[in-house]
């Protein structure tokens, strides 16, 4: 069985080097927490997952999704390893809360010395437009 993975909208983030440092910031103790109003249906598939978030309608970093926990006031926390890793941008509609994202769609790690991962999110999407990346 392939693994499920959600996305979320990094709001107030403008780039992926803002999402890096917020991830830095919130950090404690080998974790960090993102808080949900409900637990997810399928959160047993999640855990082991991944956490993909959206700037700029751009699919841009992800974290390891580790467990969820329930809060005294009725939400949940998402709780995940606090390395961001970086990802090949994906366009990505925004959206409000979180949505499953399969395997399949899930985008690969970046992982070359490309220098695309470098580029304004405006040029890779127009670029990305042209099938020229």
């Amino acid at each position: 069985m392939s693994q499920l993975h959600m996305t979320r909208v990094a709001v107030g983030c403008s780039d992926y080097a803002s999402l890096e440092q917020r991830i830095a910031t919130r950090a404690e103790q080998g974790e960090i927490r993102f808080t949900t109003r409900f637990r997810p249906k399928r959160a047993d598939e999640l855990v082991g997952g991944k956490l993909h978030f959206i700037v700029k309608h751009m699919l841009v970093g992800r974290v390891a999704i580790l467990r969820f926990d329930d809060r005294a006031d009725g939400r949940v926390d998402i709780v995940c390893v606090p390395r961001l890793e970086r990802i090949h941008p994906q366009p990505k509609r925004a959206h409000q809360g979180w949505r499953y994202l399969a395997d399949a769609d899930a985008p690969k790690t970046l992982d070359d010395a490309s220098g695309i991962d470098d580029l304004p999110p405006e040029l890779y999407r127009e670029l990305a437009g042209l099938s020229l990346i």
